[in-house]
């Protein structure tokens, strides 16, 4: 009786090891994710960013991303050094897509290497890690998309290695108030009694007066007569080449 709860006790030992050890991969791998995103925060239906977070460049050609009236985003997987939308994805994809459309019918574009988007989520599961990605407007539309990074035979590899593999397709960009070359290039950044005076914005201030507040902004979003700039903290929305919103 004691030989058999033995060989029971053993048997469970090398079920649960796998599964534990796979677990806190897993785990290590989302904390590294944490590290280097600071995620975008989108409104409820998708058409506009309430919080700018990570800016990613784009480091391959070929990630297709569709039209936000698509009810799935474009599925890309990074393999062997390129992106491409395999064959069970593009299956999957054109189900989910309805009758009316087709992972080649539906408003697409892609994007090429140099290009920017932003990062809204992340998921890490035991066969892959996926961003998913979100773009400005091309003439007024905007694209999402994910890029899908898949294990080797669903082996779990450790946390730097996944991390490399994210490092060949994007780059994260530091913010260009931020860069260390500022004060080279005759940006000389506020004194420390400086930086602690409010920065207040108005409506009706022009963008050159914006600017000579806050400086430059990480992000423009040009939507012919409304622009909005998007600070690390503020976003403002110009219209006419005036303030008409602070958020």
């Amino acid at each position: 009786m004691q030989k058999f709860i033995y060989l029971m006790l053993t048997a469970l030992f090398l079920v649960l090891v796998p599964a534990l050890h796979a677990q806190d991969q897993k785990t290590q791998i989302q904390q590294k994710l944490a590290s280097l995103f600071t995620l975008t925060k989108i409104t409820a239906d998708h058409t506009d960013i309430v919080t700018p977070g990570s800016i990613l460049a784009l480091k391959k050609d070929g990630l297709i991303m569709f039209s936000l009236d698509a009810r799935v985003p474009a599925t890309i997987t990074y393999k062997d050094g390129k992106l491409s939308m395999g064959i069970g994805d593009a299956m999957a994809t054109t189900m989910a897509l309805g009758s009316n459309q087709t992972t080649s019918t539906v408003p697409q574009r892609k994007f090429v290497a140099g290009e920017k988007f932003w990062i809204t989520a992340y998921s890490v599961t035991d066969k892959h890690v996926i961003l998913l990605v979100y773009s400005d407007p091309f003439n007024d539309v905007r694209y999402y998309g994910q890029i899908k990074f898949p294990f080797q035979k669903h082996n779990i590899p450790t946390a730097d290695e996944v991390m490399k593999t994210i490092a060949e397709v994007v780059d994260v960009q530091p913010p260009d108030n931020s860069t260390p070359s500022d004060a080279s290039a005759g940006n000389q950044s506020p004194p420390d009694n400086a930086s602690s005076t409010p920065k207040t914005i108005a409506l009706g201030q022009t963008k050159d007066e914006v600017v000579a507040t806050l400086g430059q902004p990480q992000k423009v979003v040009n939507l012919g007569a409304k622009e909005i700039y998007v600070f690390p903290d503020m976003k403002v929305t110009f219209l006419n080449g005036k303030v008409a919103d602070v958020q």
